[in-house]
């Protein structure tokens, strides 16, 4: 099927305004594209390692909708435009100008995937369940399928990378590991690949949940629910209490560096003596702030990785 596509450019003070006219015509299947700084407690916050990702003209958001190519939009948009003109006299609406596309449905719900490939880690094959039968595992590797959905966490990231050398370097088989912020799953099934006993995990995004269990299910593995978590681990007592004290043998977390040191406190006592936190997503300028946070902490730091600008900061307890 195909779609047309309208952009109606106007200012990120009026988003909620175009929105809202849109809303009023019964057209729900809106997205909103901004160039503004990270606010979203989902996306991290006000962190510095999301603001370089943020090009554009942060005076203009794009409000996009579609409608189906057969549907005669011309009574509609004349609509639209008159709403937009007489929102003028209380905010400022910008060009308020109309572009035209025509888009795919499949076109629109998988063209990311052009970009998502089959790549290796050492001795693992992350593989799209989009590309199965292009690529085959070579003796001796360990593969898993990963699609990542609307979670984060396909395994190409630099930060992720180096959590995954972490971890083929210390689980030895049978550990109890805590996943902070385990979106896609990646991390945990990585974990359960390399032989841990028991995975479980933490993150704000409920989300994630459906993501995590459809790549353990595309991996062969069974998906604990009952083991992962939707909550701030920082604030959220409820949650701590969850997922006890003095349980894990490993906890890994790959999320930005402000989170981490923002959930320190409550780490070392999550983890057994000798147990090892092993950490990422740190851009190299905040690493000392990270180091730092480890170590008061009560932890030891063992080791840093890096790859490209991305830090990994391995420690243990005792």
């Amino acid at each position: 099927m195909k779609w047309i596509k309208y952009t109606i450019e106007t200012t990120p003070e009026a988003c909620d305004t175009v929105s809202g006219i849109l809303l009023n015509y019964g057209i729900t299947n809106i997205e909103i594209q901004d160039f503004l700084p990270v606010y979203d407690e989902k996306q991290g916050g006000i962190f510095e390692e999301l603001q370089p990702d943020v090009t554009g003209d942060p005076d203009i958001c794009n409000v996009i909708f579609y409608v189906e190519e057969d549907f005669d939009a011309t009574s509609l948009l004349e609509d639209i435009r008159m709403d937009i003109e007489h929102s003028r006299d209380f905010v400022d609406m910008g060009s308020g100008k109309i572009t035209t596309d025509i888009t795919n449905e499949d076109d629109w719900r998988n063209n990311w995937k052009k970009y998502f490939h089959s790549f290796e880690i050492e001795d693992i094959l992350f593989q799209p369940t989009w590309e199965e039968e292009k690529q085959s595992a070579k003796p001796g590797q360990t593969v898993i399928k990963i699609d990542p959905g609307i979670a984060f966490g396909t395994g190409k990231h630099e930060s992720t990378q180096l959590c995954i050398r972490q971890l083929k370097k210390y689980l030895k088989g049978g550990e109890e590991v805590l996943d902070l912020g385990f979106g896609s799953g990646i991390l945990s099934i990585v974990a359960k690949k390399l032989g841990a006993g028991s995975v479980y995990g933490t993150d704000i995004d409920e989300d994630c949940l459906p993501s995590a269990e459809e790549n353990f299910t595309n991996n062969g593995l069974s998906f604990p629910k009952e083991n992962f978590y939707i909550g701030n681990l920082t604030t959220d007592e409820t949650l701590q209490n969850a997922i006890g004290r003095e349980c894990y043998d490993v906890v890994v977390a790959n999320i930005l560096a402000d989170i981490i040191i923002a959930m320190m406190p409550q780490i070392p006592c999550r983890m057994k003596d000798d147990a090892l936190f092993i950490s990422s997503g740190i851009i190299d300028f905040k690493a000392e702030e990270v180091k730092n946070a480890i170590t008061d902490a009560g932890l030891t730091v063992l080791e840093e990785t890096r790859q490209g600008e991305w830090v990994s900061i391995t420690a243990r307890k005792g």
